[in-house]
Order: structure tokens, then C-alpha cells, then sequence
């Protein structure tokens, strides 16, 4: 049985209502970000990343596949985000190329894999786990 963790410790950063660039050592507000720059900040702090709504069954499934596959993914649930849903959906729908649903979108090691039909076709096909174990979320 594999226990499966939704987000970090540096998950809550994402919840308040700026945070601190490192490099630059100034805090940002959440409202001033663009939606993309935030979708890539938070893909790239971990190693695999789902947007999601809480709502969602493929959302649900997609957790469940990483999770039965022993990888504890960062789940980031656009319906919850204090600064409003419809900006994260846009960019999000943005970066797939149109289609109906903006989510869930998959992030591993940093990159785009996709949304659920992507993440299948690799696990299918055999790719999804070497992209894990090279981003450090799967290790046997």
C-alpha cells in the first residue's frame, strides 16, 4: 500500500498571498504574476506537478495512477487558488493547445507531459517511467 502526499512543505508558499524570489530577494504578490510565470514556477519546484480541481474524476484518476505507481505528485487544485481559477484555466488551456478541459496537466521534472491522454499513452507505451526516475520521483 503506498501512502500518496498532495504537495510540500513548500507547498504553502503557493497559498499566501506573495512570496520571496531567492535570487532577487523581494516578495511578489500572487495578483501581480502573470498565470504562465506562476505555472512554470510551480512545475519547476518539484518533480512532478498536477494541476487539477477537486472536482474533476480524470483529475482524480491521474493522482490515483501516480500514486498506485508510488510517486507522491504535487497537486495544485485551481479551484482552490485565493487569486481566482479562470486566469491559471486560460493559461493552462494555452499551453495544451485549446481543447475542453483545461486540466488535469501534468508537469514532470519541469516539463509539460500533458494532460490525461498524454500521461496515459506513456505510461502505455512504456516512457512514463523513465521521465520519472529522471526527474527523482520514482526510484526502483
Amino acid at each position: 500500500m503506498h501512502f500518496c502526499y498532495y504537495g510540500t512543505e513548500s507547498a504553502a508558499v503557493w497559498w499566501n498571498d506573495s512570496y520571496t524570489i531567492p535570487d532577487a530577494k523581494r516578495s511578489v504578490s500572487l495578483a501581480e504574476e502573470h498565470p504562465l510565470e506562476r505555472i512554470q514556477r510551480i512545475a519547476s519546484a518539484n518533480a512532478v506537478v498536477i494541476f487539477s480541481m477537486s472536482t474533476c474524476c480524470m483529475c482524480h484518476a491521474v493522482k490515483r495512477l501516480f500514486c498506485g505507481m508510488g510517486v507522491s505528485p504535487t497537486v495544485y487544485e485551481i479551484d482552490q487558488d485565493p487569486t481566482g481559477q479562470a486566469d491559471l484555466e486560460t493559461a493552462l488551456l494555452r499551453l495544451l493547445g485549446g481543447g475542453s478541459s483545461p486540466v488535469p496537466v501534468v508537469f514532470i521534472g519541469g516539463k509539460l507531459v500533458g494532460s490525461m491522454d498524454s500521461v496515459m499513452a506513456s505510461h502505455i507505451s512504456g516512457t512514463l517511467v523513465p521521465l520519472l526516475k529522471q526527474a527523482g520521483a520514482l526510484w526502483l
